[in-house]
């Protein structure tokens, strides 16, 4: 029931040109592939990050007993 069949897709497209127009189309698919390039950019960026900050041992936080014993 939910799968795109190949007719939705041909009503969809009809109307996206009659919504935009002929002469916008490949301007809104630049615009589209322009958009979705600089996503996965940014996506591979935080995924490589969450790597290089997983195997850095930062500072850690002192335990409870730490606190108690500096009283």
């Amino acid at each position: 029931m939910g799968a795109l069949r190949g007719w939705h897709i041909v009503v969809l497209l009809i109307v996206v040109l009659l919504l935009f127009g002929a002469p916008r189309l490949p301007e809104l698919a630049r615009s589209l592939g322009k958009s979705l390039r600089i996503l996965k950019e940014e996506t591979k960026a935080l995924t490589s990050d969450d790597e290089s900050s997983g195997t850095d041992d930062g500072p850690s936080q002192p335990s409870a007993k730490d606190e108690t014993n500096d009283k």
